[in-house]
């Protein structure tokens, strides 16, 4: 009974383990669902922080990156910037976030960032991620392409990384026997361990018993040679062949009893 136990248990955790967290749903979206179904192939490259270092004249910034995350410790930062002293600027919030998808590629804004100092009218900052196809990669670091705030109004800050998590799904390579060795496979699976619980459980089947159908399969190989047996030899009477030339093959009657009561005297 501890064995069943200990396989239930098992079976619950990878139940549990296999369940995929949704966590693009922390993103605040319209009411597009094209909009949800492009953000959904992100969902492999949550719970990470990607980092990118971008260096303008005499100084260097850091720009760090999460998907639908609190990146640096920022609340509601999707993506912030830090300076040389530490000092941290939020770029965009995913609290107001737009996902617009193509054939390979994904591309991810975060608006409602902190508002410019002398630039782009004061207007908030904004993020603009590509991620494009890469089947090579599970995700590679965010490189920044450019600070567009060198205009009135609709600055953005432009980010690219690659992901094999918006590459297309491409068509099945599993040939038809393979589909079917997989499906005997996990038949046979099921029989096996379906048939040892109900041996071992209700039948009460100990030691070999608790296989299923064991007086069957034990019997296998005799059934087959009876079966080879029947198929390919004949079942008719056999002869053998005469050893001698001119001898006759079949049974010799019996001898007339010869009497020779005449030759004693009377």
């Amino acid at each position: 009974m501890s064995l069943v136990v200990a396989i239930t248990f098992q079976l619950m955790l990878l139940m549990v383990g296999g369940r995929a967290d949704s966590n693009t749903k922390n993103c605040k979206l319209g009411t597009g669902a094209d909009e949800r179904a492009a953000l959904n192939l992100l969902e492999p490259l949550t719970n990470k922080t990607y980092t990118g270092i971008h260096n303008i004249r005499n100084e260097s910034y850091t720009y760090q990156f999460q998907v639908c995350g609190d990146v640096g410790g920022v609340k509601g930062g999707g993506v912030v910037q830090i300076d040389a002293k530490g000092k941290k600027v939020l770029i965009g919030s995913y609290n107001a976030t737009q996902a617009i998808s193509g054939s390979d590629w994904v591309l991810l804004i975060y608006g409602l960032g902190e508002k410019y100092d002398q630039h782009c009218s004061n207007e908030q900052r904004r993020a603009l991620i590509m991620i494009s196809c890469d089947p090579n990669v599970v995700a590679s670091s965010l490189k920044v392409v450019v600070e567009n705030r060198d205009r009135s109004e609709d600055c953005f800050y432009l980010f690219e990384m690659d992901s094999s998590a918006v590459c297309p799904v491409g068509p099945s390579k599993l040939s038809a026997g393979s589909v079917l060795l997989i499906i005997a496979v996990c038949c046979l699976a099921v029989y096996l361990i379906g048939g040892f619980l109900y041996m071992r459980l209700v039948v009460g089947a100990k030691g070999v018993e608790q296989f299923p159908h064991y007086a069957f399969w034990s019997e296998i190989g005799n059934l087959s040679a009876d079966g080879c047996d029947f198929v390919c030899r004949s079942r008719g009477n056999r002869q053998d062949p005469p050893t001698h030339t001119g001898v006759a093959t079949e049974p010799l009657g019996e001898e007339p009893d010869e009497r020779d009561d005449h030759l004693l005297p009377m």
